[in-house]
C-alpha cells in the first residue's frame, strides 16, 4: 500500500490522481478529509484518511499495513521537527521506502533557510537506513495562480529577481516522477532535481501574460528589502515566508538557473511547458484581469 501524505497539496493531489489513473491503490492522508473528498471521492482505488503530523496516533493508524510513503508538508518553522517525527513513526510502523519532496538547493550552507530545513530532514531520512528517494523540484507553475490578485488590482506583478532566469515545473510532472519512484525499482533510491523544459525571467513571464491576455502586463522589480515589506504588509505573509520568497528570488540572481533533463529521462517524455500551463489556466488569469479593467 502506498500512503500519500499531504494529499490535498498540489503535488500530493496530482499524485493521488496519477496513481488512481494507473489503478494503483493508495491511502490519501489529509487534515481535512471533507475537502479532499470533493476532488478524490469518486476514485475507487483511493482511501481518504485523516492524519496530522502533530498527532502521532493518527500517523500510526494511517501508516498501518503500508509499505511506501510519499512525504510532502507545508513549509513552516516547525517543519524539521514534524517531518523528522513523521519519518520515525513511518519507519517504526513498517514503511520501507519514502519518497520525500525536498528543495532544489538543499544543503547545510544554502542561502535559503527552508532549503537548510529540507537538508536536515534529508539527513534524518538517510540516517534511518531505509530506502528513500529525494525529489528536488524548482518553482511550481501552479504558484503563478497566486499572482491573480496583483493582476486584478494593478495590471502588474512585483518581485526582486531582476531579469534572472528561473526554473518552473508543473506539479503534475512532479507527481508523475513520484509515481515512477514508487512503482519502478530502477528509479527508487535516487536524488532528482526537477525542472520544466525552459527557464523564464519575470520580464519574460510578463510578456507571456501580455500575449495570452491581449493586453499589457508589467513586471515591477523592487529592491529586496522593499519587496519583503510588500509581502508582509500588502500580501499578509508571515515574516518567515516573506524571507523565504525574497531569498529564493535573490538566489536566482546569485546562482543562475538552468533546466535539467530529469523529467524526460525518467518519464520518456518532455515536461509540460509554461505556455501550455498558461493556456490551460487562461480563464483564471483573464478573469482576474477583466476585474481590474472595470
Amino acid at each position: 500500500m502506498i500512503v500519500v501524505m499531504g494529499a490535498a497539496s498540489a503535488s500530493g493531489n496530482a499524485l493521488v490522481h496519477r496513481l488512481a489513473d494507473a489503478g494503483i491503490p493508495c491511502r490519501a492522508l489529509t487534515r481535512d478529509p471533507d475537502r479532499l473528498r470533493a476532488s478524490a471521492n469518486a476514485l475507487p482505488t483511493v482511501a481518504i484518511r485523516y492524519a496530522d503530523s502533530s498527532n502521532a496516533a493518527s500517523l500510526r493508524t494511517a501508516f498501518e499495513g503500508a509499505s511506501q510513503l510519499f512525504l510532502t508538508m507545508t513549509n513552516g518553522p516547525d517543519q524539521v521537527e514534524l517531518e523528522t517525527r513523521t519519518i520515525e513513526i513511518a519507519v517504526d510502523n513498517g514503511i520501507d521506502h519514502i519518497v520525500k519532496l525536498s528543495a532544489p538547493t538543499a544543503a547545510p550552507d544554502s542561502p535559503v533557510t527552508i532549503a537548510r530545513w529540507h537538508y536536515a530532514i534529508e539527513e534524518a531520512l538517510r540516517e534511518t537506513g531505509i530506502s528513500h528517494t529525494i525529489l528536488r523540484p524548482y518553482a511550481f507553475m501552479q504558484k503563478l495562480l497566486l499572482l491573480t490578485p496583483q493582476l486584478s488590482a494593478q495590471g502588474h506583478f512585483v518581485g526582486a529577481m531582476g531579469d534572472a532566469p528561473c526554473n518552473y515545473i508543473d506539479c503534475r510532472d512532479i507527481a508523475d516522477v513520484a509515481a515512477a519512484a514508487l512503482t519502478r525499482s530502477e528509479i527508487a533510491g535516487g536524488t532528482y532535481t526537477l525542472t520544466g523544459p525552459e527557464t523564464y525571467s519575470h520580464p519574460q513571464l510578463a510578456a507571456l501574460f501580455s500575449e495570452r491576455l491581449g493586453t499589457t502586463i508589467r513586471y515591477v522589480d523592487l529592491p529586496p528589502a522593499e519587496f519583503r515589506q510588500q509581502l508582509i504588509q500588502r500580501s499578509g505573509l508571515p515574516h518567515w515566508l516573506a524571507d523565504h520568497v525574497t531569498e529564493i528570488q535573490q538566489l536566482a540572481i546569485t546562482h543562475p538557473e538552468h533546466p535539467a533533463d530529469t523529467v524526460t529521462r525518467i518519464l520518456g517524455r518532455p515536461p509540460r511547458t509554461m505556455e501550455a500551463f498558461l493556456t490551460e489556466h487562461l480563464n483564471a488569469f483573464r478573469h482576474s484581469h477583466s476585474r481590474a479593467s472595470r
